[in-house]
């Protein structure tokens, strides 16, 4: 009996034992492959961080500079036509002087962001409607594609027989410019949410304005933001369009008008500095802006780890 006893007690120790081992072992297999499945993001010094990002940019620039100022140099055209780096910073610095330049910049950025959110507006309800509801789709999508492949240009002379030479002229060239890129853009990310998340959102009784808010625009947000920067674009090149054609004193001088003035006055230099700083603008507003919010997003989402 005693031996019994013993034997039981044993085997009951032995089990008792084993139980928190095998615990013990599987919480650490969950643990390794949750090590595996996780990527550990190490913040890279801040000198890493510049040669990786700034150096390229700025030895591209750099480059591009010597190719020109070698150009000058070799007058592979005539210098009037071909002047060199330091005519154009020249140029802007005349300008600067002037007290003329923010002016300049501020009037288009102004014109330019203004005709965008008026866009963003328009655009997102009409995507949203032509990707949802299919006898829209059928009789607006084609069209919608067909407007976003005609340069806005040739909606100047239209917009000038139909507002004068106002300010109304410049913001309906911008607004049929971008509004079709927002909207296919748009309609783009809706076509690629997958269906689970339509189901998911009606089982939770996600309808009407609701069911846009919570489902179809965080998860056609990709394709959206695509749109948007899409539609950035064609705005500020619909904008310069506009503002070199539509010139009137009561309209102010932006960038547009400063680069046909440059054209009048033959002068290369000025050209070629007002080119500059739409570029400058352009880069600017996609680096400041939809670079952060793209990388926010793609964060958000898994898609981009934190360095």
């Amino acid at each position: 009996m005693a031996s019994t006893d013993t034997k039981s007690t044993d085997t009951k120790t032995e089990t008792t034992a084993a139980v928190p081992t095998g615990k013990t072992e599987l919480a650490g297999l969950e643990a390794g492959l949750d090590a595996l499945e996780t990527t550990v993001a190490h913040r890279a010094p801040l000198a890493a961080k510049l040669r990786e990002k700034a150096l390229p940019p700025v030895v591209a620039i750099a480059l591009v500079l010597i190719g020109w100022q070698l150009a000058y140099h070799f007058q592979v055209k005539p210098h009037y036509v071909l002047p060199s780096p330091a005519d154009v910073a020249q140029s802007l610095k005349d300008q600067w002087l002037k007290g003329t330049l923010l002016q300049l910049v501020w009037t288009s950025v102004s014109r330019g962001v203004l005709g965008f959110l008026a866009s963003v507006a328009i655009g997102t309800p009409l995507g949203l409607i032509v990707a949802r509801v299919k006898p829209v789709r059928a009789a607006i999508g084609p069209i919608l594609s067909g407007l976003q492949s005609l340069p806005s240009v040739a909606w100047v002379p239209a917009a000038i027989i139909w507002f004068g030479l106002s300010d109304a002229t410049i913001y309906a060239v911008v607004l049929l410019g971008a509004v079709p890129s927002i909207a296919n853009g748009l309609v783009a990310g809706v076509d690629q949410i997958p269906p689970l998340y339509l189901r998911a959102g009606r089982v939770i009784g996600a309808t009407g304005l609701n069911n846009v808010r919570h489902v179809l625009l965080p998860a056609a947000l990709p394709g959206y933001l695509a749109g948007l920067k899409q539609g950035w674009a064609f705005s500020w090149r619909s904008l310069m369009a506009a503002e070199l054609i539509v010139n009137s004193p009561d309209l102010g001088t932006g960038l547009g008008q400063f680069l046909e003035q440059g054209r009048e006055q033959s002068d290369m230099a000025w050209v070629l500095a007002a080119i500059t700083l739409i570029l400058i603008v352009g880069i600017g507003i996609e680096l400041l802006v939809f670079a952060p919010l793209e990388r926010r997003i793609l964060r958000s989402r898994g898609l981009l780890v934190r360095s």
